[in-house]
């Protein structure tokens, strides 16, 4: 939400044949931006009173000591009359902040990088942040136990850099909700041997002095979290797939697992264009690491990255995160299911294409686990706290109610509702209520029963 602040005068302004001019116009007093997006299940992040435009991030990162020194230029809009605001960065030293190309100053508290204005920007203005800063950074550790953020890998391996939900700011400065997305270049320089991978279209990239600099640009909107500056010592590959640039970044130690599921990377595309409409980026790709001990995958956007060689449904599902995640973006974390639910269907629908389990099969297996299984832990249209985020209900319970959806409304009107979805919201945001609005409009049945009952309901529903 944003907060605006007008100054009202108590002036009339007399305009009798010239005699009294207009009174001037009052200057705007701004306050703080709130510290936060409003999100229950992570009230700090993101910031209430800017809108983020685009990052331009230049990082230079030392694999064997793990340092990090960094420039954050943000092109900002402010959304109310704004005295201040706060940036996440988690850790890391902030050595110099300047708005406008003047030095401003700035405190840090927890999560939060606190920088004061001199001068109020009135809402609706664009302005400028650059923040001079460095240092080791580290992941976060979240509620569930997992971690993410930038993480370096054993030895000088270099590093995994995957956000969800809130390690954006373990790496730079950012207004990190999913409900702010911006465009982004990212130049990343590193020892000689090794390759920075970030999102978008590989823009430039040379070695001069013992260091290699690769300069990325992705031209999408996007969140923080699905941001990434990856570094290792890959095998590269770069091909078009028609018109559309590949570029695959691989461990060599996983090269001989992932190279034939990747090699199918444009079939599993063409085949979801099918289903959910264009492809949404002007790139794609793949980074796959060497850690097992990370233990998931990332649909960073346009180019996923894979804590080791993916199977073909992981590949399929990351995949389908292009659309559902990634281009179409959450506006609140509640509604994970809107991604994860809908790159777990396009897993099932993969299986089922090719010899696999047929859907309704599939629905009647899951639908047989007795209600003590963890799928029945809590609703998908509800996790209730951040601890739930990446359950099972926000994955398989999730594709059940996108199985039950078609099987209530049919296929004809089940995937005139998915295109639509992915095209009425391309690069934007969606919310379960609007995805419920669009179901029923595009049937003409209410749904209201069946999203009550699969996305909302405690424990496992009475039946199928």
């Amino acid at each position: 939400m944003t907060n605006r602040l007008f100054l009202t005068t108590a002036a009339t302004v007399l305009a009798v044949s010239g005699l009294l001019g207009a009174a001037a116009p009052a200057t705007p007093v701004g306050t703080k931006g709130a510290a936060g997006a409003g999100d229950p299940l992570l009230p700090l992040s993101g910031d209430g009173g800017l809108h983020v435009r685009h990052y331009a991030l230049t990082l230079a990162y030392q694999p064997a000591t793990q340092h990090l020194e960094a420039t954050a230029v943000l092109s900002a809009t402010a959304t109310q009359d704004l005295s201040g605001f706060d940036l996440d960065l988690a850790g890391l030293d902030v050595r110099h902040v300047t708005v406008d190309g003047e030095a401003v100053p700035f405190s840090r508290d927890g999560q939060k990088l606190q920088i004061s204005l001199a001068d109020t920007v009135a809402d609706g203005a664009d302005f400028t942040v650059a923040v001079d800063y460095g240092g080791t950074p580290h992941p976060v550790i979240d509620t569930d136990g997992t971690s993410d953020g930038w993480t370096a890998l054993p030895g000088d391996q270099g590093a995994f850099v995957a956000g969800e939900p809130q390690g954006a700011m373990t790496w730079f400065p950012c207004n990190g909700h999913p409900s702010d997305k911006s465009t982004y270049d990212v130049t990343v320089t590193v020892p000689q041997g090794y390759t920075a991978v970030s999102n978008g279209v590989l823009r430039t990239q040379h070695t001069a002095a013992g260091h290699s600099t690769f300069h990325w640009h992705e031209t999408a909107p996007m969140a923080a979290y699905l941001a990434t500056a990856s570094v290792g010592r890959f095998d590269v590959r770069q091909y078009w797939s028609g018109r559309l640039p590949v570029y695959t970044a691989v461990d060599p130690a996983e090269k001989n697992d992932a190279d034939g599921v990747l090699a199918r990377l444009p079939a599993v595309i063409a085949w979801e264009s099918s289903l959910f409409g264009p492809y949404p980026f002007d790139a794609a790709g793949a980074i796959v690491m060497h850690d097992k001990a990370i233990g998931y995958a990332l649909e960073t956007q346009t180019r996923p990255l894979y804590d080791e060689a993916p199977d073909m449904d992981t590949l399929v599902h990351e995949t389908a995160h292009q659309w559902f995640g990634d281009s179409v973006t959450i506006t609140q974390w509640k509604d994970i299911w809107l991604n994860e639910g809908f790159a777990t269907y396009a897993e099932w629908m993969w299986d089922a294409a090719h010899g696999g389990t047929g859907l309704h099969a599939r629905l009647a297996q899951l639908y047989a686990r007795p209600a003590t299984d963890q799928l029945w832990a809590y609703p998908p249209g509800d996790p209730g706290q951040l601890s739930r985020l990446f359950g099972v209900p926000s994955y398989a319970r999730g594709a059940m109610a996108l199985q039950e959806l078609r099987e209530a409304v049919g296929d004809q009107a089940f995937f005139g509702i998915l295109k639509q979805w992915t095209a009425a919201h391309r690069h934007g945001h969606g919310t379960t209520a609007q995805f419920e609005a669009l179901s029923a409009g595009v049937s003409g049945k209410n749904l209201d029963a069946l999203f009550a009952t699969w996305l909302y309901s405690a424990g496992k529903p009475t039946k199928m």
